[in-house]
């Protein structure tokens, strides 16, 4: 019998590794040809890997909630026919990642505090997969600085990521030198007004003081969702110096237009004809008038992107957001970036996205007007720049400009936010760039066929 290596296969452009979170069969159970094997989930989305032969699982090489490298074997499947010995060979010898080239440069004396560290163990409530421990092996983390390490994997595990975290952090904490020999030196003490020091403390147990539970409350642990979504908006924040731009646009021809050629659009496509694709056409043509609004931040350097991929943000069945990239939305027409759209969106709220499918943004529109809100504030989606929030559209009196004089009537408007990274956007772009977007809109023609 021969045995065949089923390996993480490559999930899209960037994905470089997945967290298994179930198993859907067991040794020993036969498996046909691209019946799914294991279920796995990316940063992005949850998908499964499926066999790509027929036979019986004989071997698991990972656990639940272990990280796994794209290109890694995951699993043994025994198959039909001879053994040429190579893929056995292959199954044995444990699967080796590449260590950096700069981990060989360590001092000796790191070296020797490392091998005297006692092999970590799961404890307790505690449990630690086989890629952790070697990382705590190779880092020389000790038992209780591990156990010490808060987990955002499943019942609290301690994920690579979270270990990789707390090195970073360990590693960029200031340490002390300490001079036995030289003497001490009487430093003046600063005087402290109480005010400062109740403020100071009121800071701190802000921070340390744990919420008190009455045994009334309920306690909901966020998703593996929740928890990434959580850190991207936190780094985001952390990362890029937000900044507001607000303006007001008249939609009046838009709404008018619509509602003239969705029945028509429904009965000949078979799908709805919505605001998005509008939208998403006017944002586009304002970045090709402001291609500086189409990059990222690469440490002191302007990445300036060639293609125009826009994010779209799309509600999964779970509640969360998801955003599903349109890509080269500036060739698409309003025909295509309707279809577009519409895939998009039906696929998200399916959960069928595909890796690639969110991948490769480089600006994102939401539509908070979907939930009732006419403005609001939305946290950059890095390594974007900048990101624009629509309002919800609303009917209200206008002053409205005429040759023949003004007079009020009644008209659609909509806010749109503009929040953009103040590092490398200021304001005159900023302000200029949602400009544009509001001139597109207003400017729609209304004899325009689709």
């Amino acid at each position: 019998m021969a045995k065949f290596e089923l390996k993480l296969p490559k999930m899209g452009e960037s994905v470089a590794e997945a967290t298994i979170t179930s198993w859907l069969k067991d040794v020993g159970d036969t498996i046909e040809a691209d019946e799914a094997v294991l279920e796995i989930a990316t940063d992005k989305v949850d998908s499964e890997v499926p066999s790509e032969v027929d036979g019986v699982l004989v071997e698991k090489l990972f656990n639940v909630d272990d990280v796994v490298q794209v290109g890694q074997t995951i699993a043994v499947i025994e198959i039909e026919g001879e053994d040429s010995g190579e893929s056995e060979a292959s199954v044995s010898e444990p699967v080796k990642e590449e260590a950096p080239k700069a981990a060989a440069e360590v001092t000796k004396t790191v070296v020797a505090a490392k091998e005297t560290v006692e092999p970590v163990i799961s404890s307790g409530d505690r449990f630690y997969s086989p890629l952790v421990k070697n990382i705590a092996k190779k880092e020389g983390i000790s038992q209780a600085e591990l156990d010490s390490v808060p987990g955002t994997g499943k019942d609290g595990r301690v994920t690579k990521n979270d270990i990789k975290s707390y090195l970073e952090s360990r590693s960029s904490a200031p340490v002390s030198t300490a001079k036995p020999d030289s003497p001490k030196q009487e430093v003046p003490q600063k005087t402290v007004e109480p005010q400062q020091v109740k403020n100071t403390e009121t800071k701190q147990s802000a921070v340390t003081e744990p919420i008190r539970n009455t045994g009334e409350d309920e306690i909901i642990e966020m998703s593996r969702m929740g928890k990434l979504i959580s850190k991207h908006m936190v780094d985001s924040v952390q990362t890029s110096a937000h900044v507001q731009s607000f303006i007001e646009a008249d939609v009046t021809n838009i709404w008018n237009w619509r509602n003239k050629h969705k029945n028509n659009f429904k009965a000949r496509e078979g799908e709805n004809l919505t605001f998005t694709p509008i939208f998403m056409e006017a944002v586009a043509k304002a970045i090709r008038d402001f291609p500086m609004i189409n990059i990222s931040v690469q440490g002191d350097s302007i990445v300036k992107k060639k293609h125009i991929n826009l994010g779209m943000a799309a509600a999964l069945p779970d509640g969360n957001l998801i955003v599903p990239v349109i890509k080269d939305a500036d060739q698409l027409n309003l025909l295509g970036m309707a279809k577009k759209v519409n895939d998009l969106a039906n696929r998200a709220r399916e959960n069928k996205l595909s890796p690639d499918d969110i991948q490769g943004g480089t600006y994102t529109v939401t539509n908070v007007g979907t939930f009732g809100s006419i403005m609001g504030t939305p946290i950059i989606n890095q390594p974007q720049v900048a990101i624009l929030a629509l309002g919800a559209i609303r009917k209200v009196p206008a002053v409205i400009e005429t040759p023949q004089g003004d007079f009020i009537g009644i008209r659609y408007k909509m806010f749109l936010s503009h929040s953009y990274d103040h590092r490398v956007v200021n304001g005159a772009l900023g302000g200029q760039f949602v400009k544009a977007v509001k001139d597109y809109l207003e400017a729609w023609d209304m004899n325009r066929e689709i």
